[in-house]
């Protein structure tokens, strides 16, 4: 059979069963997948530089013959070099190459070499450095643009290049059909999908290299286009296949009902927080469900915004349901939900540890209790409501179609208002939450006290303590936070049970408690409310107390071992405290630092603006790890990467909307038919459907 580009890979003359599985296991399936895999760098190796003319440091081509090879033992274990002399007519130029001791034996003196490499300068002379090296009569990488790839599923760049060439040599890639809309790949000036296939692994002569290192080729260019479109009209038809049939319940006085509220409220929405609400009352006035996500800072009143909107589903008869991924936040929110709702609703806690769960379970299903607060518990069979209409999801940082589903079963097809206090940087929200709606509360409200950040080796921990029981001495509260319950042999930090013990020692005129994952729910419970009181005064905990906690009268937050922190993670600890009017300090106390560890504390000491340090996190750390939604070794994107290629994401986004809002393909373009099928696809999978 001839090879076809979804081939399986095992068909790939070069890949055996063994090879198929490794590379599977990555994610790599298929021929598609493995001509996805693009150079990470490319090689200028179309002018070949003389010996007597390489006169200062930078990358360099070359033929020339080696000589006096020798080996060189280092004192680190396994580690060792080989130098030797480079020499043409016109000079000679000294080599180093690091752990390929194989060159000693492998390179003959008289055999005449291409060598492409890096030039330093040693003191008082250039040396060539770890230059690739083959014999002149076998080279197949010089006198042109070089492809450098990255090893992959155990496989190296040069087997991987082999590999890539076979499939390059075997399928018409430039004849292969592009079902992306010819007018939208000639408003963006882009080759076809095929050619640009092609041009990414085997570059013309006349391509401009700096072009290909910053992924901004045509043919790079295509590609990231691509995925991206893909992304983004599957999203939009995954959205369409949600929303496609209306909603049975109708809201009545919306707007009225919550300007009665706020009315009585001791204080005035903020202006971001009037917008936000004014988008969720239009969505739950329309006939379709609404799907919309509600992004804001920690402490920015979101919470509120949510409440509002529960009323006026309550006030029309209907249910609602407030969902948090711990018990911990779900109890936290059953008590600000029940201060300000009780007694006009008759509220429950649903969750795994909850009283009286078969009474619960029978209000819920006749309708006498109108909002149920709870985790997961809630969409766990068994749980029934009654007139299910409104559904607000807390810190559920994916959300996706199969709870829907589930949710959308328990009632008529509910609106769902998903909340983060994780900003989310534009362009991540369109990647992540695309199929959602996007209301952004950008502002704080007032009276929210200045929170102070220092970032502070742990050498200095025993000043911190002193510092900290000043602040316990005025009659503040704090929480001191640790990443781990025990210490590890693997894992170089502190942890709750030996240095959280010996701060509770330290400060043991004041009263403290422990708060982990391994303590029940009950006595979670009982301290966190001692904790709310007043009557503990010091929170010894992991990062369980990371969301939802709120607590405006403690000020001080102290993060030990912050290095193992996300930047993320990092500032919603940080958002535990300044929930009041007084002034806060959050103290980040760092062990041994990696050099993204320190860019990470530079950035959480510098600015305390959530949207910022987001697109900071954004930076550091690479759409994928954010992400959080595919599984090891397989990236959402093979091309495209949100932070670099934005503007081709916009774009995309563009276009996905022109396309679902035409409904039907420009003659010939089976793009949207095929998208179709990949969104019915994921929404039955999903969805049970």
């Amino acid at each position: 059979m001839p090879l076809e580009i979804d081939s399986p890979l095992a068909e790939l003359r070069g890949i055996g069963p063994a090879r198929a599985r490794a590379l599977g296991a990555v994610g790599f399936r298929t021929v598609r997948d493995l001509l996805y895999h693009v150079p990470f760098r490319y090689e200028d190796r179309r002018c070949l530089t003389s010996i007597g003319d390489v006169g200062d440091e930078g990358s360099y081509s070359l033929t020339a013959r080696i000589q006096d090879l020798k080996r060189v033992r280092l004192r680190r274990r396994g580690m060792s070099l080989v130098r030797g002399w480079l020499e043409d007519e016109t000079g000679r130029l000294p080599a180093v190459w690091f752990n390929r001791p194989y060159l000693v034996q492998q390179v003959q003196d008289e055999e005449e070499y291409l060598l492409h490499g890096r030039v330093r300068r040693q003191k008082s002379h250039l040396e060539m450095v770890n230059a690739s090296c083959e014999p002149v009569s076998q080279a197949l990488l010089g006198g042109r643009i070089v492809a450098v790839y990255g090893s992959v599923g155990g496989l190296g760049p040069a087997l991987l290049r082999r590999l890539l060439r076979t499939a390059l040599d075997e399928l018409p890639l430039e004849s292969l059909p592009d079902d992306i809309p010819t007018s939208l790949r000639r408003r963006h000036d882009l080759p076809p999908w095929g050619e640009a296939l092609v041009r990414v692994h085997r570059p013309e002569d006349s391509a401009d290299v700096e072009q290909l290192n910053e992924r901004r080729s045509p043919a790079h260019r295509r590609l990231i286009y691509g995925e991206f479109l893909e992304l983004q009209a599957e999203l939009g038809l995954l959205r369409s296949l949600e929303t496609r049939d209306e909603k049975r319940h109708r809201y009545t006085g919306g707007k009225r009902a919550h300007v009665e509220v706020q009315e009585n409220l001791p204080f005035h929405l903020t202006g971001a927080q009037q917008r936000a609400l004014d988008e969720i009352l239009a969505d739950l006035e329309s006939p379709f469900p609404m799907l919309r996500l509600l992004q804001g800072d920690v402490g920015s009143g979101k919470t509120i915004v949510a409440v509002l909107a529960l009323i006026v589903a309550m006030r029309n008869g209907f249910q609602g349901a407030f969902m948090a991924p711990t018990e911990l936040l779900a109890a936290q929110h059953f008590r600000t939900l029940s201060r300000l709702l009780a007694p006009s609703f008759r509220l429950s806690l649903v969750t795994g540890s909850a009283s009286r769960p078969e009474e619960v379970r029978r209000g819920l299903a006749d309708g006498r209790i109108q909002l149920a607060v709870g985790t997961h518990a809630l969409i766990q069979e068994g749980v029934a409501f009654d007139r299910l209409a409104l559904v607000v999801v807390d810190e559920q940082h994916r959300f996706g179609v199969a709870q829907r589903q589930v949710l959308q079963d328990k009632g008529h097809r509910p609106d769902l208002l998903v909340m983060t206090a994780t900003p989310i940087p534009r362009s991540l929200a369109l990647t992540v939450y695309g199929d959602l709606s996007l209301s952004i509360i950008d502002e704080l409200p007032p009276g929210r006290g200045e929170v102070t950040t220092r970032v502070v080796p742990q050498d200095r921990r025993d000043n911190v303590y002193g510092w900290l029981g000043d602040r316990l001495a005025e009659g503040g509260q704090a929480y001191l936070v640790f990443p781990m319950i025990d210490d590890s042999s693997q894992i170089s930090c502190t942890s709750v049970s030996v240095q959280g013990e010996a701060a509770r020692k330290v400060l043991g005129r004041w009263r403290s408690e422990v708060l982990h994952g391994r303590v029940d729910s009950r006595e979670r419970e009982r301290i966190m409310e001692s904790f709310g009181a007043g009557e503990t005064r010091l929170l010894v905990a992991t990062s369980i107390i990371e969301v939802g906690v709120d607590v405006p009268q403690a000020t001080v937050m102290v993060i030990d071992s912050a290095e193992r922190f996300g930047l993320a993670q990092l500032h919603q600890l940080r958002g535990r405290v300044g929930r009041g009017a007084k002034r806060s300090f959050c103290v980040a106390l760092h062990g041994k630092l990696s050099e993204e560890a320190e860019e990470r504390l530079a950035v959480f000491g510098a600015t305390t603006d959530g949207f910022r340090i987001a697109e900071a996190d954004l930076e550091i750390r690479g759409p994928g790890d954010l992400l959080g939604t595919r599984q090891a070794g397989e990236p959402l994107f093979r091309v495209a990467n949100i932070v670099t290629d934005r503007d081709w994401l916009e774009k995309a986004r563009i276009d996905a909307r022109g396309l679902l809002e035409a409904g039907v393909d420009p003659p010939g373009q089976p793009f949207m038919r095929r998208v179709e099928q990949s969104a019915r696809r994921r929404y039955e999978r999903f969805a049970g459907g």
